[in-house]
């Protein structure tokens, strides 16, 4: 069983669902390049113009991940045991990572596989950093998704719902560290007005900068993508970790399960 979240090509300019539909575990390469594609799209709905400048691009990307945070849908830890029976703490979260990196490094091979089709069709500089810029919130979402989970794993309380978690799981994603329980919720706007929205830019303007990749000729940059986000998400999960055992709390392993492969992916 899959955590899978979708949208329908309806109407409506729905980032947040197109979004939180490509950080299931188990999607298709076709259906990944739809979604991204769509992304695109509604982007471009919006009158998105000026990304060539970075600053304009990092600004597009801040207020849009603030937007999707409270859209990304986390498991809870009973959720993550049903979906992959018979796993203690440390397999369970090893097998998070996994996916986690496999769904961005599909992304990057997905945006490569858009980019190589625009090269194709005019204008293809105009689309380009549209597509850099989706593609790397579409990977901070993945990335987003994982930590709440880790969270969870680990015993690191996150805040509530909605606005308050959406600020926490960002929080934890600017700089790679574990959620302060003791730190108390304030909403998205107000905590992006603080030293956390230049962290926040920093890591994203780096993200930004290395999803270049993604225009490389053919699908040399698919594969390029696809490796550097696989790695990227893999550095962030194993350093989220070290600061999440710190303020974790010891369980017990989980009952035995009966025969037969886990359920997830």
């Amino acid at each position: 069983m899959s955590d899978r979240g979708d949208t329908t090509d309806g109407g409506g300019d729905d980032l947040g669902a197109t979004v939180a539909a490509l950080t299931a575990d188990d999607i298709a390469p076709a259906r990944r390049r739809q979604l991204l594609t769509r992304m695109v799209s509604q982007a471009r709905s919006r009158g998105i113009s000026d990304l060539f400048k970075p600053r304009a691009a990092v600004r597009w990307m801040t207020d849009t991940v603030a937007e999707i945070a409270p859209h990304v849908p986390v498991r809870d830890l009973a959720t993550l045991r049903r979906h992959f029976p018979g796993l203690d703490d440390a397999a369970l979260a090893e097998r998070l990572i996994r996916n986690a990196s496999r769904a961005t490094a599909g992304i990057g091979a997905a945006g490569g596989g858009v980019a190589a089709v625009e090269w194709t069709v005019a204008p293809t500089l105009l689309s380009a950093p549209v597509l850099l810029a989706a593609e790397t919130v579409a990977v901070v979402a993945v990335e987003l998704k994982l930590i709440g989970e880790l969270h969870e794993i680990h015993g690191v309380a996150l805040p509530g719902a909605g606005g308050q978690r959406a600020v926490a799981l960002v929080h934890s994603w600017a700089t790679q560290r574990g959620v302060n329980p003791m730190v108390p919720g304030v909403g998205v706007g107000a905590v992006l007005g603080t030293a956390a929205r230049k962290e926040m830019r920093d890591m994203l303007l780096r993200r930004f900068g290395r999803n270049l990749t993604t225009l490389g000729p053919f699908l040399t940059g698919a594969a390029v993508a696809s490796f550097l986000n696989r790695r990227a998400t893999r550095q962030m999960a194993d350093q989220l970790q070290v600061d999440l055992r710190r303020q974790g709390i010891a369980r017990p392993a989980p009952p035995p399960a009966l025969p037969g492969p886990p359920t997830g992916t």
